[in-house]
């Protein structure tokens, strides 16, 4: 059903789709009894006793919805009710920021693909807090580090909590030399209103924002938030999200780092700037231009990495994997690889809203 409703909704804009879909789906959830309907369609049954608990945090789920969908924390209710584990909004800059100019996102559906160039649009961390706290109120604070609810508004059981992580990045007009101060603005903002934190440095659509992942830039805004995150009263896990474009040499660069500042994790992995093995036409490519690939062409270098972190590390590092999931078994793969979480992004457009079910009963089923 879905696929019939996919081929009419690609006739039109990729954003203008993204941005029409969630709003109906808004809509429909607002509508007495349908929340419900959409809730038992597409929301994995919960197994008792079973506990899926990464960060000292219980997630309901392994499976979460990539930074860059729901950026400005507008559509958590519904996209909880299609089943998600967890939600990262953002990428969420200290102000308003409009991103490119458009069109700024392509489908690439021969590779199953997609190139964004987006830029960081988001509505500013002020607003993003407010909706936030909004969301606060109406089901329940953030977790605490040992999987507990904190008391506010109407609570909900842990085991049924939707996790909510804040990635967070620097303006574009920011000087690198400055970026620490962004990234600080946007955690003590966000610090008491999401159950974790992820630090972007690794988006290709801000220009020379990829320079801080070198070590000594990404050392001076990691350091600065974990001394933030230590003086307050309940201290979230902050993780890093890296590029599939880097180097062994810079891998193992970011490896070194996060095992001496005993960082909480990584997400592997973001876009790639690369077009290699693409089967759209050269022509289409150029015409779109600049921009991070998505989709299926990264599931096998996100996998290799994912792989290549955990054994370096010997599984001390905890990763939520990133990057061609379309189905249960790409999931598996990645869980097989070392990964402790999966996320979804570009397979959620192009398999739609059962990707979560599907996921999580293919894994079910496979003992994961």
């Amino acid at each position: 059903m879905y696929k019939a409703l996919r081929n009419i909704l690609f006739l039109f804009g990729p954003e203008w789709v993204h941005y029409f879909s969630m709003k109906g789906l808004k809509a429909l959830c607002r509508i007495p009894g349908v929340k419900n309907l959409i809730v038992k369609t597409f929301t994995p049954r919960a197994e008792k006793n079973i506990q899926h608990s990464i960060f000292n945090i219980q997630f309901p789920n392994k499976v979460g919805l990539g930074a860059g969908f729901d950026k400005n924390a507008k559509y958590l209710n519904e996209l909880q009710a299609l089943g998600f584990g967890f939600i990262e909004i953002g990428t969420v800059t200290p102000l308003l920021q409009g991103g490119n100019e458009r069109p700024r996102l392509f489908r690439l559906p021969k590779d199953k693909a997609l190139i964004n160039r987006m830029g960081f649009n988001n509505d500013g961390v002020e607003i993003v807090a407010q909706r936030l706290k909004s969301w606060q109120l109406k089901v329940g604070s953030p977790q605490d580090p040992m999987g507990q609810q904190q008391t506010a508004g109407e609570l909900v059981t842990a085991n049924c909590k939707l996790v909510i992580g804040g990635n967070i990045g620097k303006n574009k007009m920011t000087p690198n030399e400055d970026a620490w101060k962004d990234y600080e603005t946007c955690f003590l903002a966000l610090q008491d209103l999401v159950d974790y934190f992820v630090v972007n440095v690794s988006s290709p659509n801000t220009p020379g924002l990829r320079e801080l992942q070198e070590k000594e830039s990404l050392k001076k805004i990691l350091t600065n938030l974990q001394r933030q995150n230590s003086k307050c009263k309940i201290q979230k896990p902050i993780l890093l999200k890296i590029a599939p474009d880097l180097t062994i040499e810079q891998v193992d660069d970011v490896i070194a780092l996060a095992l001496e500042i005993k960082l909480d994790g990584l997400v592997v992995s973001n876009t790639t700037i690369s077009r290699e093995g693409l089967k759209t036409d050269s022509s289409r490519l150029q015409s779109i231009g600049n921009g991070g690939l998505s989709g299926l062409p990264l599931k096998h270098r996100s996998t290799e990495l994912v792989k290549y972190i955990h054994d370096k590390t010997n599984g001390l590092i905890p990763i939520i994997a990133s990057g061609g999931i379309f189905a249960g078994i790409d999931a598996k793969e990645k869980l097989d690889a070392g990964a402790s979480l999966v996320q979804v992004w570009t397979g959620f457009i192009y398999e739609g809203p059962g990707i979560v079910k599907q996921i999580c009963n293919h894994l079910k089923k496979n003992s994961l």
